[in-house]
């Protein structure tokens, strides 16, 4: 009876402490990952652990087909391979949104090292955009006050994915004709979504911005500088800007052109020339936007909500314009945005990660389809090539294509596409010409 009691003691005590070890294994389970998924935006932006990119997986030439949850999928399993652990979205309008934020949250569920967070956009309109009649940049579209709420909504629903929400997608900026409103309505859907963070109706710790032209964060005309911009920089969190020397290639040439001291370079010395010029353009947008901020007494961090560059142009920027446009200059701009970024603290939300037909749906060459650094069919651009080697897309497609170089993998073949930019007498030119 004594035996049979010993035995059934040390049972029960096996018991506990098989119990105890497990529930600790799972307690440490359970820490590991809430330790992957309670991170702020404080602690990604800027983390060069945490790569950004601007993502649509949008394959067909219009919206109207959205991209399945599967496809959604395959997309993320690509960029988190190569390092990417936050993407942007740009409206909650459509489908494609709510559905990144779902397939992050099953992938998450399917694999614990599956990490992924969201930058969510909520897009901002005047009154009257995209329609026959006259846009009214005076007044804010009726739809704005539902687009934020979905926002507001989705974030309150997924506070371990999305870190961020942007108000507005150069929605200030005036060459977007179709669309700008003015900075006050940007203020006041910021403002409210902090009103709602005070509430406890969305996590503390959810950034808000706006993600908008360095111009319009005032770093390039004084017009820009108006008291409603000086409250902006008071009610967000950090501030988003796009850079762009790519379009400036065009419209602001003179940093391209081949200088004369530079004309007896070999070709790749001045091509890679022009493009370390380009960086320096986008840092001094980067460095205006900065100074301007603390000239008004505010001090938040800053970072580029886009930047990027195109790898085919039939218009502005191809062989008859610019010579921009090509994948060894993407990859040059690419690796260089990204190296001084990373040393400096900066997130950069590279523009894009997959080429998306729907945005010149009748110029298949126009240059808005080609910015990504992967092909719609999944073809990784010059820009990846290294990662291809390396065995980064192993067993991962996109539409059912392994994950393979362009020009496939022919170096040579991919440089007789790449053309010298012009001489800067030539751009002088050609601008006293207009």
């Amino acid at each position: 009876m004594i035996h049979k009691l010993k035995f059934t003691f040390i049972g029960l005590l096996a018991i506990l402490i098989t119990a105890c070890n497990n529930k600790t294994k799972q307690d440490s389970k359970t820490e590991t990952l809430e330790t992957k998924t309670s991170l702020t935006a404080k602690e990604i932006l800027g983390n060069a652990n945490y790569q950004a990119i601007s993502f649509g997986a949008y394959r067909e030439k219009s919206r109207d087909i959205q991209p399945t949850l599967d496809e959604i999928k395959d997309d993320l399993k690509i960029l988190h391979a190569m390092g990417i652990r936050i993407v942007r979205t740009y409206n909650v309008q459509l489908p494609h949104a709510s559905n990144v934020v779902k397939a992050i949250s099953e992938l998450k569920a399917e694999d614990e090292n599956f990490e992924m967070y969201v930058m969510l956009g909520a897009w901002i309109d005047c009154k009257n955009a995209w329609t026959d009649q006259e846009p009214d940049h005076s007044v804010e579209s009726e739809a704005n006050a539902a687009e934020i709420e979905r926002a507001a909504a989705l974030a309150s629903r997924y506070p371990d994915i999305i870190k961020v929400i942007a108000v507005g997608n150069e929605a200030m900026v005036r060459w977007a004709a179709s669309y700008y409103v003015q900075p006050d309505v940007i203020l006041k859907w910021v403002t409210h979504l902090q009103d709602l963070k005070a509430e406890n109706k969305l996590p503390k710790d959810l950034w808000i911005t706006s993600s908008d032209d360095f111009s319009t964060w005032g770093g390039g005309d004084a017009s820009y500088h108006t008291e409603d911009l000086e409250k902006l920089y008071k009610a967000v969190d950090y501030v988003s800007l796009h850079t762009y020397p790519y379009h400036n290639t065009h419209y602001n040439p003179q940093f391209w052109g081949v200088p004369k001291n530079e004309q007896k370079l070999t070709d790749i010395e001045k091509i890679d020339n022009a493009m370390n010029r380009s960086l320096e353009f986008a840092q001094k947008q980067y460095d205006s936007v900065v100074s301007y901020m603390k000239s008004i007494g505010v001090n938040k961090p800053v970072h580029i909500g886009e930047t990027g560059w195109a790898t085919i142009s039939d218009g502005y920027y191809g062989p008859k314009g610019s010579k921009a446009t090509d994948e060894y200059k993407e990859a040059k701009f690419h690796q260089l945005m990204r190296d001084w970024t990373n040393s400096k603290g900066i997130s950069c939300f590279y523009f894009e990660a997959f080429d998306e037909p729907w945005k010149d749906a009748q110029n298949p060459q126009g240059s808005e389809n080609h910015f990504g650094i992967f092909t719609v069919e999944g073809k990784a651009k010059y820009a990846l090539w290294n990662l291809v080697d390396e065995g980064v897309f192993e067993g991962l497609t996109r539409n059912g294509n392994e994950i393979i170089k362009t020009f496939d993998g022919d170096e040579a073949q991919l440089m007789e596409t790449v053309l010298v930019p012009p001489t800067i007498e030539e751009i002088n030119k050609r601008l006293k010409g207009k």
